[in-house]
């Protein structure tokens, strides 16, 4: 026997009163005259027939015909629905026979087929193997349409919870006891992009990454519009849908942008405790030419004071490079210089920064990338007052021209189609100066880090009530970043050595007050969200800089700080505990 099955699985085969048992009924009915009306015949055994597999208790479980009850049509009839639903027969029905002074209730049922075989068709993303982990119908079994429909439920689950939510199951066949099942994977058409009149289609296209052909994936998608609006080069995008005629496995996808300005004028006011205070304007355009091209002109005045001027394009894939070049020029007055923590003197400094750039990514997943960049740094100091006694200089000189070849390998191996970071970014650093290049230095400078973020959701699971307050979105999470450097020669020049201090390494220090030829340094945070625009932050920071690195002589501090999200970023507030005093930070952004 073979017959096919849709997705309502309704078997062949009548679940109500056979035409051979109605018409027995009926002339019972009728034999017994006006009587059984007052008084129906009673139920003198009840029994089951053409059962194989399935035992007789089993399926009387279900009836609510008694012996010894009166004979009910109505009661005949949900018990037949209900034999039905178990969902092992394809056909059930009722015999009714005189037996004295009562009548004999026999249900008759056919049995599916024993499952010899299941068998996919269609399924590209998934193998065979792995959608039967979800199949709990074993080859064997009487096949139960009920069961086996729970078994395509978890199926279609499976490809929901990875993001395919378009994947439907578009037939099951049963034919004897092999059964076929087959999977329609939609994939995608035409993108249409629409509605952008700067902005070039291509830039565009190439962060959604979608093609004609591939797969839809709603988690994919979500990720690569979110960062198509994080651009900042939209109001507004929406996405439709539609499904050409006479084809369900193609789905096109509409894009619809509205355009916002991306050129802006920013007026910045800055107090430090250092530098005094200062401010400037910039001028910039995050989409310049609508190619994505970032350009950035702009200066700040005060004790500090500088001017520069940038254009980069920051995309990279296998195929396409990112790019920069830029220009900075720098004057310090009255700066502080430390030596292993303890203020020196103050002096003026001077410096004209020009550099160029060139990356991609490359791997099968392009989660390597590489960029390297050539810099010309103009250094020089004057002016060395407010000198303390015996003080050591070993800055001042150290003026003059560096030519730096600087080559960045990158390993991003964080999940990204998260809202937040898991997994880790290594990166490693080569700076090689040359005097061949024009340089008045010669050495070779080395760094690695590493970054790693962990939720920790799951480890507080069953101790705290997560409901509501961390959810998969916005776990509590554990930051670390650890980085270590070194160098080929005995000392580095001043302008070039690694240094620890200040909001971004070492935050219970003055900017720079550790510096040297190696450095070590670790920073740990713990991130609690408290509501889904804030978030609490403890941190311990610890590490060191120096010529002679002393391993047991490291620095360290703690602290908290809080995390706002705004729409110019994530605010930052940081309050530091150090050897000798307190530090207060404020900005935007995570440190790592």
């Amino acid at each position: 026997m073979s017959y096919g099955l849709v997705w309502g699985m309704s078997g062949r085969g009548s679940k109500f009163l056979g035409l051979f048992s109605t018409l027995f009924f009926a002339c019972l009915l009728a034999f017994s005259g006006p009587a059984l009306a007052a008084d129906a015949p009673r139920v003198v055994s009840v029994d089951v027939s053409g059962n194989e597999h399935i035992a007789a208790q089993y399926i009387l479980g279900v009836v609510e015909t008694r012996m010894g009850a009166e004979l009910n049509r109505d009661t005949l009839q949900k018990d037949i629905e209900a034999i039905y639903s178990q969902g092992f027969f394809s056909y059930v029905d009722v015999d009714l026979r005189p037996e004295g002074e009562g009548v004999s209730v026999t249900y008759s049922v056919r049995e599916n087929p024993v499952i010899e075989s299941i068998s996919f068709s269609g399924n590209t993303i998934y193998t065979s193997e792995v959608l039967m982990k979800e199949v709990f119908s074993q080859v064997g079994t009487v096949f139960n349409r009920v069961f086996f429909r729970n078994d395509l439920d978890r199926i279609q689950d499976r490809y929901h919870k990875g993001g395919y939510v378009m994947v439907r199951i578009a037939d099951v066949n049963v034919d004897g006891g092999r059964i076929r099942v087959k999977i329609l994977e939609p994939r995608v058409g035409n993108v249409v992009i629409q509605g952008n009149k700067k902005t070039k289609t291509y830039v565009i296209r190439r962060e959604l990454k979608l093609k004609e052909g591939d797969l839809f994936n709603v988690v994919h998608f979500r990720h690569h519009l979110g960062k198509l609006q994080g651009m900042g080069y939209f109001e507004d995008v929406n996405v439709g849908f539609d499904a050409p005629e006479g084809r369900d496995d193609v789905v096109d996808l509409i894009l619809t942008v509205k355009e916002k300005k991306t050129a802006s004028i920013g007026l910045n006011l800055a107090y430090g405790t250092e530098s005094g205070i200062s401010g400037g304007l910039t001028y910039s355009d995050t989409n310049l030419l609508g190619r994505g091209y970032n350009l950035e002109v702009g200066f700040d005045e005060g004790d500090e004071a500088s001017y520069w001027a940038t254009l980069s394009s920051p995309y990279m894939d296998r195929s396409t490079y990112a790019w920069r070049v830029g220009v900075r020029y720098n004057t310090y007055d009255d700066r502080y210089y430390y030596h292993r923590g303890e203020k020196q003197f103050e002096f003026d400094e001077e410096s004209l920064n020009i550099y160029a750039g060139l990356g991609r990514k490359f791997g099968r997943k392009e989660d390597w990338s590489w960029f390297l960049t050539l810099r010309r740094l103009d250094t020089s100091y004057s002016d060395v007052h407010n000198t303390i006694p015996g003080y050591v200089d070993d800055l001042t000189m150290w003026a003059g021209v560096n030519m730096t070849a600087e080559l960045q390998v990158t390993l991003d191996k964080r999940e990204p189609y998260l809202p937040y970071s898991k997994g880790f970014i290594w990166d490693v650093t080569l700076e090689q100066a040359a005097k061949v290049l024009g340089g008045e230095y010669d050495y070779l400078k080395y760094w690695t880090q590493l970054r790693y973020y962990l939720p920790l959701n799951r480890f507080v699971e069953g101790v705290v009530d997560l409901d509501g307050l961390w959810t998969e979105d916005m776990p509590v999470l554990f930051a670390a970043r650890l980085r270590a450097g070194a160098a080929t020669v005995d000392e580095l020049p001043a302008f070039t050595r690694y240094s620890l201090g200040g909001m971004n390494t070492l935050r219970g220090y003055n900017s720079r007050s550790f510096e040297g030829n190696s450095m070590i340094l670790g920073n740990f945070e713990l991130r609690v969200p408290v509501h889904k625009n804030f978030s609490l932050v403890g941190f311990y920071d610890v590490g060191n800089a120096d010529n002679d690195m002393d391993w047991g002589d490291l620095h360290d501090d703690y602290g908290f700080g809080l995390r706002v999200k705004t729409p110019f970023g994530n605010l930052r507030l940081d309050y530091a505990y150090g050897e000798d005093e307190n530090k207060t930070y404020f900005g935007f952004g995570e440190m790592f």
